[in-house]
């Protein structure tokens, strides 16, 4: 009986540093996480001694309690929620409409090379903080949710990862749609969106991570607090703990509670909704890249 052959590689020293590389870069990236859900887990007296590290000490929900009494912190994840929404959604429909004109070959699209110097130059160079903040308020948009969706609502370069993820399309499958007799919307709506659906996908998780991250617009462009959206109301936060309570319990609540564990926990549930978002998203991530970035 013949022997079946298998071709196995033997590990060199190289996959195990390789190995061992990853394995500490992951362990650096979830070490900040951990260590911030041990904090808002445990005691007053462990935190503010510096003993907490990776294991909560004093096991309690005394933060998150509070939290649920945070009227302000759910104010400000409702304009977050807002704006992700309005923001994301805006910035697919602009994108879209902009890629895939410019997927086209100059013959099919005159002036095609105009308007790519043209946005290409928009992402190299900019009005500057003064101008960009003059402009939002000329328009009226200041302490408003329009303040934080309009001025970014056509990234450059998530058109352009489109663009080039379109163009790398067969070409047949345009011609065999012409032949069918669709327009141009029908060929966009049927076909090019459908099977575009991992750059899309790429370039939308870019949309929900950059608008829910960001503090900075906020912070310049909303003079009220309750404007705030969730990250700048988590960057204004210092000693904050609301000591006016009349109630015994809340007070005796206080007392317990440190504001590092506070802080901790509400910057651990403002990671949850991202948390939820990218594991549906992320078997688009790499191809979607890959694809989209290569050629011009």
């Amino acid at each position: 009986m013949q022997a079946i052959s298998t071709n196995t590689r033997k590990l060199t020293i190289t996959d195990y540093l390789l190995a061992t590389l990853l394995v500490l870069i992951t362990l650096a990236c979830i070490a900040p996480i951990w260590h911030t859900v041990a904090v808002s887990l445990s005691d007053k007296s462990a935190v503010e001694g510096g003993k907490v590290l990776f294991v909560p000490v004093d096991f309690t929900w005394n933060a998150y309690l509070k939290i649920l009494d945070d009227a302000k912190f759910f104010r400000a994840f409702a304009v977050s929620l807002e704006r992700v929404v309005l923001g994301a959604g805006i910035q697919f429909l602009l994108t879209v409409l902009m890629a895939y004109p410019l997927s086209m070959n100059a013959r099919e699209f005159k002036g095609r090379n105009v308007y790519m110097w043209f946005i290409v130059f928009t992402m190299l160079f900019g009005g500057g903080l003064i101008p960009w903040y003059l402009v939002v308020k000329s328009l009226g948009m200041l302490n408003s949710i329009w303040a934080l969706v309009i001025p970014g609502a056509v990234p450059v370069f998530n058109v352009i990862l489109v663009m080039n993820f379109m163009r790398n399309l067969p070409k047949e499958l345009k011609e065999a749609a012409y032949i069918d007799g669709s327009g141009p919307w029908h060929l966009l709506l049927r076909i090019y969106i459908p099977v575009a659906v991992p750059a899309l996908a790429t370039v939308t998780l870019f949309s929900i991570v950059a608008h829910w991250n960001d503090f900075f617009q906020g912070l310049i462009l909303m003079s009220k607090p309750e404007n705030y959206p969730l990250q700048t109301y988590i960057q204004q936060l210092v000693v904050q703990l609301d000591l006016n309570e009349t109630d015994s319990d809340k007070l005796e609540q206080a007392a317990k509670l440190s504001n590092k564990s506070l802080n901790a926990a509400k910057i651990f549930v403002t990671i949850i909704p991202v948390l939820l978002v990218y594991p549906f998203l992320q078997r688009y991530f790499i191809h979607g890249i890959t694809l989209g970035s290569v050629k011009e």
